[in-house]
C-alpha cells in the first residue's frame, strides 16, 4: 500500500470512528490550529521568504491574518452554523418538524496552490474541520520550503489521522486522485481543473474548483485616475503579480493612456522605492520556469514601464505595456506575473464587448464616480467576484463567497459559505403517527374531489411566527375535520 493510500485509508478510518462529530472537538481543533499560527509564526515567514521573497510583516497581511480571522468566526459561529435550519411549510406539514440539519460529508481531499501557500490551503481546512470532516491536505510541491513546513507542523497541532498531509508532485497527487474522497477541494490553473474533475467523475465525487483567468480592470477616464492607479498598482504588483485575482489588464479611454502610465509608474516607486529588486516589500517570481514564461509574453508589445529582469534571482520588474493589442501574446492566458498591459478602448460599450468575448474571469474591477457605469458594468457582464473602485480586498471579506463561474471555477467558500459547501445541507421531515385520515387525499382511488383538497394543501404555504402557527395549526384542525367527514369517506 503506497504513502498516499495509507493516509486516505488512516483518516476515513478515524472518520468513522465519529471523533470529528462533536462541535467540542472541531472547536478544539480549530483552536490548535490558530495556536499554531501564533507561536509558529517565524518558522512559517522563514519558509515563505524562501520560496516567494515575502517579508514577515507580507505574510502575516496577506497569508496568516486571514486565517485567524476566518477561525475565529468559525469558532463563534459554529453552532449557528450546524443547527437544525427551519423551513417553510405547505398546509400538509404545518404539524410536522421540517428542517436542514448539515451534516458532514465525510473525507475531503485538499490540493493547495503555491502563490498563497497557507492562505489557499488552509482556508477550506478551516470549512472541512468546522463542518465535520476528515481531510487530506496536499499542499503545492512548487513551494518546497512551504510544504515541509506544513507537513512538519500540522501533525504536531491537529489531529495527524484525521487531517494528515501528504507531500509530493505529480505522481503523489495522481495517486491521491486514484481513491476515493467525498469531495474534493482543488485551487490552482485551468489545465490542472480538467484532470482534477474528470478523476473525480471516476468516483461521482464532487469538486469546488478554484482557478482563475484574465481579470479585466476598467478605468472611467471621468474618475480620480491617481487614486484609481494606485489601488490598481497594489493589486497587480502585490506577491510580485502571482495573485489569481489580480487585474490581469487595464482597458481605458487611448485619451488617458499615458496619464495612467504615469500614475502607475509614480506609485510603483512609491511603494518599492526607483529599485524594486532592494525593495523587501517587492517578491520574486517562484521559479526560473515560470520566470521564462512571463518574460516570453513581453515580446511583441510596447514596454512603457520597467521589462527587465534577473532569471538567476527570478526578479521580473514591474512592468507596464502599452497600445496593448488584443491577439498580443500577453492576451492569450493569464498572465501571474508583474506585467500590465493597457488595451485603449473607445468607452465603456466596448470594454463591455471585449470582457464578454473572452471566458468570464474570476475578478472584474471597475473605477469610476459614476454608478451608472458601475451598474453597466456589472449587470452586463459575468465574473466570479466583482469590484468597484478598489482590488484583492473582497477575498477579505468572509460574509461574500469566493469562487469562479465558468472557466474561471466552480463552487465557493469562506466563512459560513466554506461550512454549507463542506458540508450535506440534509432535508428532514419528522412526522408523527396522527391525523392518518388527511392522507387519504394521496392515495387511490384518486378522484377530481381528493385532487382539489390535494392542491389546496400542497401549495398553500405558510412562513409566519409562532402565534401565526398556532392560528394555522387550529385552522388545519378544522379544515382536516370537515375533510374527513365529509369528503375522503
Amino acid at each position: 500500500m503506497s504513502r498516499e493510500q495509507q493516509a486516505v485509508a488512516r483518516a476515513r478510518k478515524a472518520f468513522e470512528t465519529g471523533r470529528s462529530r462533536p462541535l467540542e472537538y472541531r472547536i478544539i481543533q480549530l483552536k490548535n490550529l490558530q495556536r499554531l499560527f501564533i507561536e509558529r509564526e517565524k518558522d512559517i515567514s522563514d519558509a515563505i521568504k524562501k520560496d516567494l521573497n515575502k517579508s514577515e510583516v507580507g505574510t502575516q497581511l496577506f497569508e496568516t491574518l486571514g486565517l485567524e480571522g476566518e477561525i475565529n468566526l468559525a469558532i463563534r459561529k459554529l453552532k449557528e452554523w450546524a443547527a437544525p435550519r427551519p423551513v417553510e411549510k405547505n398546509l400538509l406539514t404545518l404539524s410536522d418538524t421540517v428542517y436542514i440539519q448539515p451534516e458532514p460529508l465525510g473525507l475531503v481531499l485538499i490540493i493547495g496552490a503555491w502563490n498563497y501557500p497557507w492562505a489557499v490551503t488552509i482556508q477550506p481546512l478551516i470549512g472541512a474541520i468546522a463542518a465535520g470532516n476528515a481531510a487530506v491536505v496536499k499542499p503545492s510541491e512548487v513551494c518546497v520550503h512551504t510544504a515541509k513546513v506544513m507537513e512538519d507542523l500540522l501533525p504536531l497541532y491537529i489531529d495527524k489521522e484525521l487531517y494528515p498531509v501528504v507531500t509530493g508532485g505529480v505522481a503523489e497527487t495522481q495517486e491521491l486522485l486514484r481513491q476515493r474522497f467525498d469531495y474534493i477541494f482543488y485551487t490552482g490553473n485551468g489545465t490542472v481543473g480538467k484532470v482534477i474533475m474528470e478523476a473525480a467523475a471516476k468516483h461521482l465525487t464532487p469538486v469546488t474548483l478554484e482557478l482563475g483567468g484574465k481579470s479585466p480592470c476598467y478605468i472611467d477616464k471621468n474618475c480620480d485616475i491617481s487614486i484609481a492607479c494606485r489601488r490598481i498598482t497594489w493589486g497587480k504588483y502585490t506577491n510580485c503579480g502571482q495573485t489569481c485575482i489580480a487585474p490581469d489588464y487595464i482597458l481605458c479611454d487611448p485619451s488617458i493612456q499615458d496619464r495612467v502610465i504615469e500614475e502607475v509608474k509614480k506609485s510603483i516607486k512609491d511603494f518599492y522605492t526607483e529599485n524594486p529588486k532592494t525593495c523587501p516589500d517587492y517578491g520574486r517570481i517562484i521559479n526560473q520556469r515560470h520566470f521564462k514564461r512571463i518574460m516570453a509574453l513581453v515580446g511583441d508589445s510596447t514596454v512603457a514601464a520597467g521589462g527587465d529582469g534577473d532569471e538567476s534571482d527570478c526578479f521580473i520588474a514591474p512592468t507596464v505595456l502599452r497600445d496593448v493589442k488584443p491577439d498580443a501574446k500577453v492576451m492569450q492566458e493569464e498572465i501571474f506575473g508583474p506585467i500590465l498591459p493597457i488595451l485603449p478602448v473607445s468607452g465603456l460599450d466596448e470594454a463591455i464587448k471585449f470582457i464578454n468575448k473572452g471566458e468570464k474571469p474570476l475578478a472584474l474591477y471597475v473605477f469610476s464616480a459614476d454608478e451608472k457605469v458601475i451598474s453597466r458594468m456589472r449587470d452586463e457582464t459575468s465574473s466570479g467576484g466583482f469590484l468597484a473602485n478598489d482590488c484583492l480586498v473582497h477575498f477579505s471579506v468572509s460574509s461574500l463567497p469566493f469562487g469562479g463561474v465558468g472557466n474561471s471555477g466552480m463552487g465557493c467558500y469562506h466563512g459560513k459559505f466554506s461550512f454549507d459547501q463542506l458540508s450535506h445541507l440534509r432535508g428532514c421531515l419528522i412526522k408523527k403517527l396522527k391525523m392518518e385520515g388527511v392522507n387519504n387525499m394521496r392515495y387511490p382511488p384518486h378522484t377530481p374531489k381528493k385532487l382539489g383538497w390535494a392542491r389546496f394543501f400542497f401549495l398553500t404555504t405558510f412562513d409566519l411566527g409562532w402565534a401565526g402557527r398556532m392560528l394555522l395549526l387550529a385552522l388545519m384542525a378544522v379544515v382536516a375535520a370537515f375533510v374527513l367527514q365529509k369528503y375522503l369517506r
